[in-house]
């Protein structure tokens, strides 16, 4: 049933080859939804604006609502959850917070202010549950970097390992929290965008950098790379393209296979912008937007366009094969590959 009425609303023309369905579950909730972690088929963490953090500890069967005492007005843009009591949450904007919860949301403690007006902060991300790493927006042409080696609990800001300044009009996207991506072993990329995109890399946890170009749409401040996602430290995909024509695609997705040094068009592309990207397996992987969802079954190579709804943000289960996507009104659904 669940396939047939997907058929209907959604792309009839593409079921016939393929067996996909989109599961509401949840919708008309007042935040615009683009934090998101899918910890397991059953925990689920959501972060947006107006203070609103979500979690569901039933697969998205029922959701809890939670807004952190003090920042009811913040722009959550993403979170990381480790489990159904631990969670660690950032905002954009000045002031810049980071906070953290043990307790499954119930309190909330701060583990880092930064009142400077200049501050942004686009997202982080960790490669277990002591070692993170979080971004923002550069300050005097300097990409901010804090790295954290005891679960959030205190940050350190690690700006000054990265020796190259950033150009005029260079910085990052808060649109999905995924504009970082790490892997094991210390290896970390941002991708930045503007009038000018960069991939920024390091091999050991943010000690040392290497930059290298990434050919996307670039040149405006609505330009370039709004997520980014690696299979493994070669094989890597980046997605974008101009939030503001976001039915628009000449050059909104790239894959590279050595692990972003270099970069080139896939075959057929996604069918407009987007601001989140994730490989399922090494094979399949779907990207979304506010223009709608694709996806790829041979390696990004080729996209088909499978749902014109508008999403921000797209994940896999850490543990698991849920995918969650999430985006507008509290807007939170369940992919289901057959």
């Amino acid at each position: 049933m669940k396939k047939v009425i997907w058929c209907l609303l959604m792309a009839p023309f593409f079921c016939a080859a393929q067996s996909y369905s989109f599961k509401p579950l949840n919708e008309n909730t007042k935040t615009s939804l683009r934090g998101l972690s899918v910890v397991s088929d059953q925990v689920s963490w959501v972060s947006g604006s107006n203070g609103s953090i979500g979690k569901t500890l039933d697969g998205g069967k029922t959701w809890e609502w939670l807004k952190p005492k003090g920042y009811e007005k913040l722009d959550f843009r993403d979170i990381e959850a480790f489990d159904n009591q631990n969670a660690i949450v950032v905002n954009a904007g000045s002031p810049a917070y980071i906070l953290k919860t043990t307790d499954g949301g119930a309190s909330w403690t701060t583990h880092y202010k930064n009142l400077d007006s200049a501050i942004f902060l686009d997202g982080f991300s960790f490669w277990d549950k002591n070692k993170g790493i979080a971004f923002g927006d550069p300050i005097l042409d300097q990409l901010q970097l804090l790295g954290t080696s005891d679960g959030g609990a205190s940050w350190q800001d690690i700006s000054s390992n990265l020796k190259t300044a950033m150009n005029k009009g260079e910085a990052a996207f808060a649109a999905s929290g995924t504009t970082i991506k790490v892997l094991p072993g210390g290896k970390v990329w941002i991708s930045t965008g503007g009038t000018v995109s960069n991939i920024y890399f390091s091999a050991n946890y943010g000690k040392t950098w290497a930059v290298y170009k990434c050919p996307i749409w670039q040149g405006e401040s609505t330009t370039g790379p709004f997520s980014i996602d690696f299979f493994n430290d070669k094989k890597g995909v980046v997605v974008g393209g101009n939030y503001v024509k976001d039915k628009e695609n000449p050059n909104n997705i790239l894959l590279t296979a050595d692990g972003g040094k270099t970069w080139q068009k896939p075959l057929t592309p996604v069918a407009g912008f987007r601001s989140a990207v994730t490989y399922i397996n090494a094979n399949t992987l779907v990207a979304t937007g506010t223009s709608g969802t694709d996806m790829s079954t041979d390696g990004g190579q080729t996209w088909k366009h499978i749902s014109d709804k508008s999403f921000n943000a797209v994940q896999k289960a850490k543990k698991g094969k849920q995918i969650i996507l999430a985006g507008e009104k509290g807007s939170v659904y369940q992919l289901v590959i057959n």
